[in-house]
């Protein structure tokens, strides 16, 4: 009988594959415990520091959103002028 050959070359592969699918996960990056992990110790903000940085914070944003509506109003200006010469 014909098949025979195909059937068998198909029990193959589909073993090579379930033998590589336990290789990759025995090789997992997300296995492992974190039983010996050590936590690092960061010092306690004071309200007067957290004040500064949110200050600062504020300031630099102020800053970007400016430069942000200065870039836009440059290239809006632009799009328009080149729209005018063109239909002109």
């Amino acid at each position: 009988m014909g098949g025979e050959g195909s059937m068998m070359n198909a029990n193959t592969s589909l073993n090579n594959n379930r033998s590589m699918l336990s290789k990759r996960k025995e090789k997992s990056a997300l296995g492992g415990s974190y039983a010996n992990a050590k936590m690092k110790e960061f010092p306690e903000a004071s309200e007067q520091t957290l004040k500064e940085i949110q200050e600062r914070l504020k300031k630099e944003h102020r800053k970007i959103r400016t430069k942000q509506i200065i870039v836009f109003f440059i290239l809006f200006i632009g799009i328009l002028t080149s729209i005018f010469f063109l239909i002109r």
